[in-house]
């Protein structure tokens, strides 16, 4: 039975998602499969090469530099020449710029083909995140976006893993080998993926403004999150340049670290799709403060840390928000973003998070030298309170949503106007109702039908019994030719006294339980009570 359950969950949570979203997925995989720059740059440098651990970690500041430059302009060629180009040029450069990495030999020409390397492989990340929230139903982005991230996750555990024994034959056959990975990425995305940019119609081009880096700056809210993302990083990145540090002044053994950090790939792997269906739903708001929170002190745990397996907790805790934070993050900026500007700001948004890349050694290196590890615990602690505060004032000025998916429809206590005079419909809209007939009225019978062309919505006409329904602007009330239905407005002048709100067939309208006249227009005359 629970084997059942597990394969029913599993089936639920990859099903309903289109056919392109899962090429995008598939070419994801094979990137970070392939990942061996980012991992193992360091000892590629130090250890086959020979050279300082200065000179090591100027080169990886140029590789995350690359990767804060071409966030910005991967967001506007995304924009501009399209998802799919962008994702060809990226790739394509980032295999050749990785392939040229294992060959050059002089200082300067590595830290240049390091930083074009940052630049080239950070250029597609806009370009993914915005065919991703082009291709998949709104519903479902917060799903997608977490299996995106369940596909990085698991191709970089794997990757690792692989690369390491790679290292020990030849660091250049791994420069190599992820070169030929991303190879496969452009031939899957050229032969698979369309285009998915949507294109304005011509009434869009002409009233719409366009949508430059400009824009993305001016949007106030936008830029909040940018500034809270980028908070919520600078705690993330710990994980991987304060905690090894912090770890071995303890006196611990890189073998031990690896154990301990070991623990957030496995969770990830293991927990974010199931994780992913209770929370898909749920209010982003509170998701996104709870897990910077939860981020906050799951470092700030840390402090306290003294053995591997008390390390090892305090990597659940934050790993936990982490599986919670990725998703739902992306998918606020994408409700954010206006369509034909996805690229930009998603731009911005993968910005924030190659500048903590940048910034979180720094940090993490200044504390702990000066003040002590339990000092940049601590940081991160009232950082994460920052970002929880943060998310919560800047939510509260966000519409639900639930809101925003949904369709428009009427809420309230509309008002329509008979004579000039605004008069209140029902108070439950879309109910339907039939008004009861006001003597000198002519009752006839009806069969009541819907005057309004939205499905649930509408306060009911009415036709002659065997009448065919009328469409938008024939006639209504037996084919009588004196009024018109037209399509979402009212119909002016029907042919029975049981009549559809916003102008009725009588000249005496019983509405709100009692009558409301309005005079005869040209062409019509009192005959009974009834205009005719």
């Amino acid at each position: 039975m629970p084997l059942v359950a597990v394969r029913r969950a599993v089936r639920e949570s990859v099903s309903g998602l289109p056919r392109e979203f899962w090429w995008l997925w598939t070419s994801t995989l094979v990137n970070r499969l392939g990942a061996f720059v980012a991992t193992f740059m360091a000892l590629y440098l130090t250890l086959d090469r020979g050279y300082s651990a200065s000179y090591a970690g100027l080169v990886a500041s140029l590789h995350g530099l690359g990767g804060v430059v071409s966030s910005l302009v991967g967001g506007v060629m995304a924009d501009r020449l399209g998802r799919r180009p962008t994702l060809l040029v990226a790739q394509a450069s980032t295999a050749g710029s990785v392939a040229l990495l294992g060959f050059v030999q002089d200082p300067v020409a590595i830290a240049a083909v390091a930083f074009l390397v940052g630049a080239t492989s950070n250029a597609s990340r806009p370009a993914v995140q915005a065919m991703m929230a082009d291709i998949v139903r709104p519903e479902d982005r917060v799903r997608a976006f977490s299996l995106n991230y369940w596909a990085i996750n698991l191709g970089f555990a794997v990757s690792s893993m692989g690369a390491g024994f790679i290292a020990e034959v030849s660091y250049r056959a791994g420069f190599l080998a992820e070169a030929g990975m991303t190879l496969v990425c452009a031939i899957v995305v050229f032969l698979k993926l369309p285009e998915s940019r949507p294109e304005r119609t011509a009434a869009e081009k002409a009233g719409a403004e366009d949508v430059g880096l400009g824009t993305v700056l001016r949007d106030g809210r936008f830029m909040g999150v940018v500034g809270l993302s980028f908070l919520v990083a600078l705690i993330f990145q710990q994980g991987s340049v304060g905690l090894p540090v912090a770890m071995g002044a303890a006196g611990f053994t890189p073998a031990d670290y690896g154990l301990a950090i070991a623990v957030n790939g496995v969770l990830i792997v293991a927990l974010q799709i199931p994780v992913t269906r209770v929370i898909e739903h749920r209010d982003p708001g509170r998701l996104l403060i709870v897990s910077s929170v939860l981020a906050g002190y799951g470092f700030g745990l840390t402090a306290f840390a003294g053995s591997i397996g008390v390390f090892a907790l305090t990597v659940c805790v934050w790993t936990l928000a982490e599986i919670v934070n990725a998703p739902t993050q992306t998918g606020l900026v994408v409700r954010l973003s206006p369509a034909q500007g996805r690229g930009r700001y998603q731009g911005m948004y993968t910005m924030s998070w190659s500048v903590a890349a940048l910034v979180a050694p720094l940090m993490s290196g200044v504390v702990i030298d000066r003040w002590g590890a339990g000092w940049l615990w601590g940081l991160c602690a009232v950082i994460g309170t920052a970002a929880g505060v943060g998310y919560w004032a800047l939510m509260r000025r966000l519409p639900g949503a639930e809101a925003e998916l949904a369709e428009p429809r009427l809420t309230g206590e509309p008002r329509v106007e008979v004579s000039g005079v605004g008069v209140p419909e029902a108070a439950e809209v879309g109910l339907p109702e039939v008004r009861e007939a006001v003597e000198p009225a002519v009752v006839v019978p009806a069969v009541v039908v819907p005057a309004v062309d939205a499905p649930g919505i509408g306060v009911p006409a009415v036709r002659e019994p065997g009448a065919e329904e009328p469409g938008a602007g024939e006639p209504v009330g037996g084919g009588s030719g004196f009024g018109k239905r037209v399509a979402g407005r009212p119909v002016e002048g029907g042919s029975s006294a049981v009549e559809p709100v916003g102008g009725g067939s009588s000249a005496v309208e019983p509405v709100g339980g009692r009558p409301v006249h309005r005079e005869p227009v040209d062409g019509e005359h009192i005959a009974g009570g009834t205009v005719v």
